[in-house]
């Protein structure tokens, strides 16, 4: 019982530190090693520190503190335990900060333009039997039609839509959804479903999307993806009763990065080589901890060699002194431009693997300034 207590201890002691390496020693931490230990204690903390104090209650109950590594496991915990709960504290405060943003851009009475029937919906707080059940996504009087091919391509060109059951007789503005996942994994019934039907329960119809991963393609195939989703929104949408002309788009990490890529790149016609002339532009861009600097311009990755490696190997097929025209390419911060849509960039403080200098990057701020 005793070792079984320490080694909680102990992970949770490295978990604890890592949500601060990848400030204090930025060019020695290992992305993914970091974003293992470090999720318990940020994204998870709340789940996580009651999990704890019951796997340690039920561990010195069958003797773990009748040796000295028990009772320093214990003391471990008791140090680190704080600093779960302040993570819990500081993501408490999230809504507060969203609102200022809302505020910022929007103005101070941008309530005042929602209807009346979407404002009855809104929620101060998340009831606490969904607190008590965080993998209960579905909610009720949401319609799901899945694997909608948006492409010939087979699974990976497929997607699915998220619409009210009972359907009003004018069109429903549409969100798109782009999973993450490093370009590498991920699929779009894992993602953001919470917002996908919360979203449906609002008078909205969500549009959750496969794209080809890699290393099985390269990039830019990722994106022309999303963007045959988005023609197929433009040239199907009505039939699911979608208002084809208001398309909002956002997705995280991998899914953060093509969302602000879909945004910047509106109609290029190198990137919709299939359907030239359909409209693809957005009216309104929202990344969560995206990557939108794949250059590391701002020397803001852990650890650049590791990284230039590691997307040359299995994104890009090529490194970025082979082609930096491509790796430009999928660098938002490179096309910023002043008709981009509007934007609205969310990204986490305490970010372990995407990190916020990302967000912070002059040339982002610029996009959502609209710049």
């Amino acid at each position: 019982m005793d070792w079984i207590l320490f080694l909680l201890a102990l992970f949770n002691l490295v978990s604890t530190i890592m949500v601060f390496t990848p400030r204090i020693v930025p060019r020695k931490s290992i992305p993914f090693v970091v974003f293992f230990f470090a999720l318990p204690a940020t994204e998870l903390a709340w789940i996580w520190l009651p999990l704890q104090v019951s796997i340690a209650a039920l561990l010195i109950l069958g003797g773990a503190l009748e040796s000295t590594i028990g009772l320093l496991a214990l003391a471990i915990l008791l140090v680190t335990w704080p600093g779960l709960a302040w993570n819990i504290l500081k993501a408490a405060e999230a809504g507060k900060v969203l609102e200022e943003a809302l505020c910022n851009g929007l103005g101070n009475d941008y309530r005042e333009g929602i209807p009346a029937m979407a404002k009855a919906q809104f929620r101060d707080q998340v009831p606490f039997s969904e607190w008590c059940n965080p993998v209960g996504f579905a909610r009720g009087g949401v319609e799901v039609i899945r694997d909608i091919p948006y492409a010939p391509g087979g699974v990976r060109q497929q997607l699915n839509i998220y619409r009210p059951c009972n359907m009003p007789a004018e069109p429903l503005p549409v969100l798109l959804q782009i999973h993450g996942g490093g370009l590498l994994w991920g699929n779009k019934d894992q993602q953001a479903q919470p917002l996908l039907h919360t979203m449906a329960t609002r008078g909205w119809i969500g549009i959750s999307i496969n794209y080809r991963l890699s290393p099985n393609v390269g990039f830019p195939t990722h994106l022309e993806d999303c963007k045959r989703a988005l023609c197929w929104i433009r040239e199907h949408g009505a039939e699911y009763g979608m208002q084809t002309d208001f398309v909002a788009v956002t997705g995280g990490s991998a899914g953060g990065m093509l969302t602000a890529l879909m945004g910047l790149t509106c109609n290029n016609p190198e990137l919709q080589k299939d359907h030239p002339g359909v409209d693809t532009s957005l009216q309104a861009v929202i990344p969560f901890y995206g990557v939108y600097d794949l250059l590391t311009r701002y020397n803001q990755h852990p650890n650049r060699v590791m990284w230039e490696e590691f997307l040359g190997d299995t994104v890009f097929h090529e490194s970025p002194q082979d082609n930096l025209e491509l790796w430009d390419l999928a660098s938002p911060i490179s096309d910023v431009h002043p008709d981009a849509p509007p934007f609205m960039i969310i990204h986490g403080g305490y970010d372990s693997l995407a990190l916020v200098t990302e967000g912070r990057a002059p040339a982002v701020h610029r996009a959502a300034c609209g710049a």
